[in-house]
């Protein structure tokens, strides 16, 4: 596996990338990087070429004030794409990555080959969804979204912070060894990291809200083949998924994954790549 740079959109964007063959993305969520695909990079590098982006403010890429809504983000990691020399690629998105990978397939529908969704709903979807119920687990989508004070309050103490989520979205709790915890909040301790972070939810609303809104009342669904897989023990297990993504997609496959929480790339790594692999071929 290389490690490299690119200038594209406007920033630095940092990447890993590894095997030879079809191109495949695979795109990170928060409080991540792209070092959340490690268990899964070398297998599917015996098929693929693997890229795997920090995204926008993730990891060792830029961390710049602007662009944090979900077009821009789709951009930059579309434009890593061509400047590494592939017109179309496969595209694995996990939590906020998926919005991202969401996004640039609604964008750029002829750039995506397949699309699958890690433990996520169409961020629309969630936005009207969001009752008692559903914001006791998603509070943090609201806590995110008021300006500073994520950042003092968490600064105070990134790694109890980051690890009250570690702690609580997982069910194979072994998935998340205490050196990748480490990495990420080391990654989280950078300076700008936090507010990045926060400023990818900050987003949310009402930027991709416009946007997302804008593009169902005009009909616009993927075209491409789908695949949606969640976490039987996280938030999403109480939800119809499929039923869901099926309003947004016109060719949607999934499933649960079991005994498994949010974190699927390190909880069930073995299960998620099964399933990638037979969507994939």
């Amino acid at each position: 596996m290389e490690s490299g740079m690119k200038t594209v959109n406007g920033i630095r964007m940092h990447y890993r990338i590894a095997g030879d063959g079809p191109p495949l993305v695979l795109l990170h969520g928060w409080p991540q990087t792209g070092y959340c695909w490690r268990k899964l990079i070398e297998p599917l590098a015996r098929e693929h070429t693997v890229v795997v982006p920090d995204l926008r403010g993730y990891g060792l890429s830029d961390k710049p004030r602007t662009g944090y809504d979900k077009r821009t983000m789709a951009a930059d990691v579309a434009e890593l794409v061509s400047t590494l020399g592939f017109e179309r690629a496969g595209v694995v998105g996990h939590d906020r990555g998926g919005r991202v990978a969401h996004r640039w397939a609604l964008d750029r529908p002829r750039q995506v080959e397949r699309l699958a969704v890690l433990d996520i709903l169409p961020t629309r979807e969630m936005w009207r969804r969001l009752d008692a119920e559903l914001g006791r687990g998603y509070w943090h989508w609201l806590f995110h979204l008021q300006p500073d004070l994520p950042e003092r309050l968490a600064g105070q103490d990134v790694e109890g912070y980051l690890g009250y989520f570690f702690e609580r979205w997982t069910y194979q709790r072994a998935g998340l060894e205490p050196e990748a915890v480490a990495e990420y909040v080391r990654a989280f301790s950078a300076p700008g990291a936090l507010r990045a972070g926060f400023d990818d939810y900050r987003a949310s609303f009402p930027d991709d809200a416009e946007h997302d809104e804008a593009d169902f009342a005009a009909g616009r669904r993927l075209a491409m083949p789908v695949l949606a897989l969640w976490g039987e023990q996280g938030l999403l297990g109480t939800l119809p998924a499929l039923d869901i993504w099926r309003e947004y997609a016109h060719d949607v496959t999934g499933a649960a994954i079991p005994e498994c929480g949010h974190f699927l790339p390190e909880e069930r790594p073995e299960a998620v790549l099964s399933r990638l692999r037979a969507f994939l071929s």
